[in-house]
């Protein structure tokens, strides 16, 4: 998200453009700042604010979750713009390896996802102003960071959900060998899973289409009905992968249940949990209701 980020807002800044063409020629592993505090994944408000001194700025903050922090090359996070400006004001800061320093102040020790390593650390960065970008988050958030983070992990999601259901279809096919051709009690399960997957990736491919579209229009990007339907992608995507899982779960019994046999699929359960609760979708919910009294419904299907 944060690559695509500096991409689609940074190019016109020289520190940044360099930035890019390092990541690029150095393969760098980027690790994204925008979680703060007790304030969970309120993600448009800051705690932490830039301070400057002349060309020089330096940041703190209690960064609570961190993905693969302790592994990055470069740092990107959200802050306030300055000390006197509010909560929404944000900006984003990029600081490479050497212009921060990281004190772990909580581990990841979790149901699922223990591979991207988010723990938590008390970040201070320090750097020059050129580090700072130009474009305000508000606007870098609407336009980039929502919608390719949306789709990225619906993407992720998409894929545990296929594992899962390839599994689960293998483990139907041996038991019907089995069986002389006779379909087990699980099948009913596999194609609740298979046509749930479907959905997923349907549901995925036309986000992707229509931000695609949008992508060159600002206006389209931040109008309330594109906002809307990219933050309830995370929800539906979420949501389905979960169905999808469950299923497979149902479809295989208890080879899938445990966690050792080539039937298992107790990590892609445990990964696809994780789904709805990192970045809470009763958050995105709460936060969308008032926007769903104004959107319009369409009242056809394509025009």
């Amino acid at each position: 998200m944060m690559v695509a980020c500096l991409i689609k807002h940074g190019l016109e800044n020289a520190w940044h453009q360099r930035l890019v063409q390092r990541i690029d020629a150095e393969q760098l592993l980027l690790a994204s700042s925008t979680t703060e505090g007790q304030g969970g994944g309120d993600l448009r408000k800051s705690s932490c604010a830039v301070e400057q001194r002349d060309l020089a700025i330096g940041l703190t903050k209690s960064a609570t979750v961190v993905s693969y922090g302790a592994q990055a090359d470069v740092l990107v996070t959200t802050a306030r713009r300055a000390p006197d400006s509010p909560a929404s004001d944000q900006v984003l800061v990029a600081f490479c390896k050497g212009d921060y320093r990281l004190e772990s102040i909580a581990g990841w020790d979790t149901l699922g996802m223990r591979g991207t390593c988010s723990a938590g650390f008390n970040l201070e960065g320090m750097g020059r102003i050129e580090q700072v970008m130009t474009m305000p988050y508000q606007i870098i958030h609407a336009q980039t960071g929502m919608p390719v983070a949306h789709l990225t992990w619906g993407a992720v999601w998409a894929g545990i959900a296929a594992g899962a259901v390839d599994r689960a279809r293998a483990f139907i096919r041996g038991a019907a060998r089995n069986s002389s051709g006779q379909m087990p009690p699980g099948a009913a399960h596999l194609t609740r899973a298979t046509a749930s997957l479907r959905t997923l990736r349907a549901v995925i491919t036309s986000a992707l289409t229509r931000y695609e579209v949008a992508c060159g229009d600002s206006s389209s990007l931040e109008s309330l009905d594109f906002q809307t339907s990219m933050n309830l992608l995370k929800v539906t995507a979420s949501e389905l992968a979960i169905a999808t899982v469950s299923s497979a779960l149902q479809a295989s019994g208890l080879a899938g249940y445990r966690n050792d046999g080539d039937f298992s699929v107790t990590r892609h359960l445990r990964d696809a949990m994780s789904s709805s609760v990192m970045i809470n979708n009763d958050r995105i919910l709460a936060n969308v209701a008032n926007a769903s009294l104004l959107v319009e419904i369409p009242t056809f299907l394509t025009k």
